[in-house]
């Protein structure tokens, strides 16, 4: 990383409408109070195209304006391009098969950049769990509030320790 470039962090979910727009929102605001903002830019992508153009479902705009958290004015669901992949230094996609298909996308010397979400949990992390399904952040599409709540919940949890780790990266 280089002084003129931030640290990128892409959240990565499916459409781009509940999980990683809740994930960017939540860890955008974690990496101010930390006072890392003017160091690490947080954006979000899927890795499907379906909801192209969509805004931040409204189930998750009720649930992140409960807990305080600011929506962003505009928020377009897409699919991560190459140029978002060139320039992302940590991707945290939602699931494993998230983290399946974007590690179809990426070149082999970016792989390594990839870790699920939870997997900085480190309650998940001492029970010896690789990144496979028992890591996955709740899907709340087919749900209601519960799973919203249930989906944030996690999100919370785990920015914290992303917070950290980023933080010790950087020195």
């Amino acid at each position: 990383m280089t002084d003129d470039h931030r640290y990128t962090i892409m959240t990565v979910c499916t459409g781009n409408i509940c999980r990683s727009p809740m994930a960017q929102i939540v860890l955008a605001k974690r990496f101010a109070d930390a006072g890392m903002s003017g160091k690490v830019d947080v954006l979000s992508s899927g890795v499907s195209d379906e909801e192209f153009g969509h805004p931040i479902d409204p189930r998750a705009v009720r649930v992140l304006r409960g807990r305080g958290y600011e929506i962003p004015r505009h928020h377009a669901a897409h699919r991560i391009d190459r140029e978002e992949i060139d320039r992302t230094d940590l991707f945290l996609p939602m699931t494993a098969s998230h983290m399946r298909a974007l590690l179809r996308m990426l070149p082999p010397e970016d792989r390594s950049a990839v870790r699920m979400y939870r997997s900085f949990d480190p309650s998940l992390a001492a029970d010896g769990l690789g990144p496979d399904e028992r890591m996955d952040l709740v899907d709340p599409w087919y749900g209601g509030p519960h799973e919203f709540n249930v989906a944030i919940n996690q999100i919370d949890q785990v920015a914290p320790y992303i917070v950290e780790w980023v933080k010790n990266r950087l020195g």
